[in-house]
């Protein structure tokens, strides 16, 4: 199903610790909003005040294990993906938000001691295919588990419900 592959991401890492829950990400008291571009404005509003202003399109979210816990709520990966986040790279991710990023088509990718080797501000290009990160600082290539045939075909397709149309479309 996937007519192109998907684009690498070139951007600046925006680094982040273990446990950042979706209250972290945006804030329950934000969710009132229901317009994207304004809830954005929001986005890591505690931990990281400046990152919704000085956030760049295709900058990366780097974290360690378990980023996206919290509550299943799918405005944490849609304000992400509102402003211009390329991708997020993590240890591991809460299966909720993992499962939630892809449906909107926001690249999730799992890549091990991520945090351990990218600094904040660095410059990152990730293979969202090959599920590989090089550190033009230092040359060094990190590598996650690719992810399945399916999850790219989905991301390709910029997200589940876009997926879903173009399967039915080729099936009539």
């Amino acid at each position: 199903m996937m007519s192109t592959s998907l684009k690498p991401v070139r951007g600046r890492a925006w680094l982040f610790g273990d446990n950042v829950d979706t209250d972290q990400i945006i804030q329950g008291r934000y969710l009132t909003l229901l317009d994207y571009s304004e809830m954005a404005k929001h986005a890591f509003e505690i931990p990281r005040p400046e990152f919704s202003r000085n956030v760049r399109k295709n900058d990366i979210v780097v974290a360690g294990n378990n980023f996206g816990g919290g509550s299943s709520r799918e405005e944490a990966p849609r304000v992400l993906s509102q402003l211009g986040v390329g991708c997020v790279l993590a240890q591991s991710f809460a299966r909720l938000f993992y499962r939630n990023a892809i449906n909107i088509g926001l690249p999730v990718l799992m890549i091990p001691n991520v945090t351990h080797s990218v600094n904040d501000g660095m410059t990152l290009d990730v293979n969202i295919i090959k599920s590989a990160v090089i550190i033009k600082e230092t040359g060094e290539t990190l590598s996650g588990q690719p992810l399945s045939r399916m999850v790219l075909d989905i991301l390709q397709a910029g997200g589940a419900v876009a997926w879903f149309r173009k399967v039915k479309e080729s099936r009539k």
